[in-house]
């Protein structure tokens, strides 16, 4: 009964994951929710943007803080180790949630494309972006990533093995192509308003700092890493890596 309550709630974990995932594509582009990013504004401008930089910065602690080795050591003292991804991603999950539900518009145009080709461009960019996301956490693992291969084994009773050191073809060319993804999501809009243009800065520049913390992580758990960052670009892709033969594995 044990097992099987643990197999639930991680696939549980794992719906909400995926249901805020769903959403976050209408919110930040604007596409048939019921509340994006750039509705009507509702509050003067300094109310949205004190409002919205708590919002950011509540998923940025929780997103950064949860995901540290020290901090993972602690919280498995209060929930299982099978349970520890899963209740990360729920956790990450709920910090959107309340992004999505307070966040303020603010307004005001930035850049607007009137170009129908821009647009349709600009939105190509955008799909690819979330695209890039997705492919990337299936090119090392997905369902460990999001803690469904953790209480699967749970509920099999196999130990876990964490995932291998490795270099999959999207990691040969760029070291951090999920961030790449989320940079094309944050900027590709073919209207920038200043609620956009403040959740793609801010989200940027936690991205760059959340990209030292990980680093500094994997070099700890993979002593592979530290040539693998000498040899491979952190966001901006060397396509000639393709037709190399990788001389180090990318962590997973």
């Amino acid at each position: 009964m044990k097992r099987f309550a643990m197999l639930a709630y991680g696939v549980l974990c794992y719906a909400i994951f995926f249901a805020t995932f769903l959403y976050a594509i209408g919110f930040i582009g604007n596409l048939i929710v019921p509340k994006s990013i750039d509705s009507v504004p509702t509050v003067s401008l300094g109310t949205a943007l004190f409002i919205n930089t708590l919002l950011l910065v509540v998923f940025a602690v929780q997103h950064s803080v949860m995901a540290r080795p020290w901090f993972k050591r602690a919280w498995t003292k209060i929930v299982p180790d099978a349970a520890e991804r899963s209740t990360y991603v729920l956790f990450s999950s709920l910090a959107l949630i309340l992004l999505f539900a307070l966040w303020q518009p603010m307004g005001g145009v930035i850049w607007a494309v009137q170009s129908q080709a821009a647009s349709i461009a600009f939105y190509l960019a955008y799909g690819f972006g979330w695209l890039l996301v997705l492919v990337s956490t299936f090119a090392i693992d997905h369902f460990d990533l999001f803690g469904l291969r953790q209480t699967w084994r749970y509920a099999r009773g196999v130990d876990y093995e964490p995932p291998v050191f490795k270099q999959p073809i999207l990691y040969r060319i760029v070291r951090h192509p999920l961030y790449v993804g989320w940079l094309f999501v944050m900027w590709a809009t073919p209207t920038m308003t200043i609620a956009h243009l403040f959740f793609a800065v801010v989200t940027t520049l936690y991205i760059l700092v959340a990209i030292q913390f990980e680093e500094h992580d994997l070099k700890s758990a993979h002593p592979e890493y530290e040539e693998y960052k000498r040899s491979v670009p952190m966001l901006i892709p060397a396509i000639g890596r393709l037709f190399r033969k990788p001389a180090a594995q990318a962590a997973s």
